[in-house]
């Protein structure tokens, strides 16, 4: 991680923001554009297998966890899955969704709101998730901050995000498709985070024992077009502030094509696309819950727990350097 100097924030891939000359700072991302192209996805039909798939993981996950909760918060999951799951699940005592985007009522308490300003009173709820949506905030730690503070003493927050090794076939076959047919590289994909990144910045937001870990699915395409159809689908077309604002050039398109084609085709002519899909967990501190012991405190021997016998290294002759 990179540290701030000066007023600018900082995303969790390690990008600057930009700076106008009055010092303040340009969002990476245009929430705005993200929200109605959000919007229009779900109103032609939202491709939800990504969701699905982590919907079935968030399952799986609290499945492990011994106890029901209260209140819980769905923090801007794209779609009102994750939240509809808590509640026939019978998790959570009351389920609140924080919508991205308006929504038909279904039996849910929701709003709408921004997940970077969450308008919620500290310790209002001991459960949190957020699916697939923390990738396009401006703010990732700062909203951590205000999630860690919403939740309750001993509260969970679970959530996933799209990760850097995401799209990397795409990324690759239209850089090189823009480097040979316009002489340079445009911003087309978002930066995302890294999973070496995020344990610490739930420690950073104040969680308690943080856990993080990765899993990269492949999906597999007729063609690059198919993929690009599901980008929008789920609202994941290029929404970076710096974009490049002119239309996308056919031969560059075409060439983008052949390129994926040619380098990620598998035998049977399929092309793979990788989604890399970061979990990240972590509890509000409690004074009930475990805490590392300090170093120096063990009252037993490694080598009795083992049945084996200590060694000396004062006892272990040196090696004598050959001549």
């Amino acid at each position: 991680m990179h540290a701030a100097a000066g007023p600018g924030r900082w995303h969790p891939s390690g990008h600057r923001p930009i700076l106008c000359p009055m010092d303040a700072p340009i969002p990476l991302f245009d929430t705005g554009l993200a929200r109605r192209r959000l919007a229009r996805a779900r109103t032609v039909g939202y491709a939800d297998f990504l969701l699905a798939r982590a919907v079935e993981d968030l399952e799986d996950r609290l499945g492990a966890v011994l106890r029901r909760f209260a209140d819980a918060l769905d923090l801007a999951t794209p779609t009102p899955a994750a939240a509809l799951s808590l509640a026939a699940g019978g998790r959570s005592g009351s389920v609140l969704r924080l919508s991205p985007v308006p929504e038909a009522p279904d039996g849910l308490a929701r709003a709408v709101g921004d997940p970077e300003a969450l308008p919620f009173a500290p310790g209002s709820f001991d459960l949190a998730v957020s699916l697939l949506a923390l990738q396009h905030v401006n703010d990732l730690p700062g909203t951590l901050v205000q999630l860690r503070r919403a939740l309750r003493p001993d509260g969970l927050f679970v959530g996933c995000l799209l990760g850097g090794r995401s799209l990397t076939e795409l990324r690759q076959a239209f850089a090189a498709a823009e480097s040979e047919v316009e002489d340079g590289i445009s911003p087309r994909v978002a930066p995302f985070a890294e999973v070496r990144d995020l344990g610490g910045l739930m420690q950073r937001a104040g969680f308690a024992l943080p856990v993080t870990d990765t899993e990269t699915l492949t999906v597999r395409y007729a063609d690059p077009f198919a993929l690009m159809r599901d980008l929008r689908a789920m609202g994941l077309t290029n929404v970076l502030t710096e974009r490049r604002r002119t239309p996308l050039r056919r031969a560059t398109l075409v060439r983008a094509a052949e390129i994926y084609a040619d380098r990620f085709a598998d035998p049977d002519g399929r092309l793979r696309a990788s989604f890399e899909i970061l979990w990240v967990s972590g509890w509000a501190p409690h004074e009930s819950q475990q805490k590392p012991l300090k170093p120096g405190s063990a009252r037993a021997r490694l080598a009795d727990a083992l049945n084996t016998r200590e060694i000396d290294p004062d006892s272990i002759p040196a090696e004598r350097s050959p001549r």
